[in-house]
């Protein structure tokens, strides 16, 4: 589940949760608690999207920086993309 979608299931849920007003009758699902489910099903979703953000560029894939100091002290920084 991506961010978007977390985002749109955490926005249909606090619409059930707290924007319909309807009375359960007959046993009939209650659109709240469903509501609070998708809220927290969402929010937990955009949770995981946000801690594993960094891992959608693949195995493997880095960035190295080298410092080099020459034989008359200067200083020359390389960065190097890695796959």
């Amino acid at each position: 589940m991506g961010l978007g979608v977390g985002i749109l299931l955490l926005a249909v849920g606090a619409v059930l949760a707290f924007a319909l007003h309807v009375n359960p009758t007959n046993g009939a699902l209650d659109l709240r608690t469903i509501g609070w489910i998708l809220m927290g099903v969402g929010a937990r979703g955009i949770l995981l999207s946000m801690v594993f953000w960094s891992s959608w560029a693949g195995p493997g894939r880095f960035t190295r920086r080298t410092t080099d100091v020459g034989p008359t002290g200067e200083t020359t920084t390389r960065t190097t993309e890695q796959r």
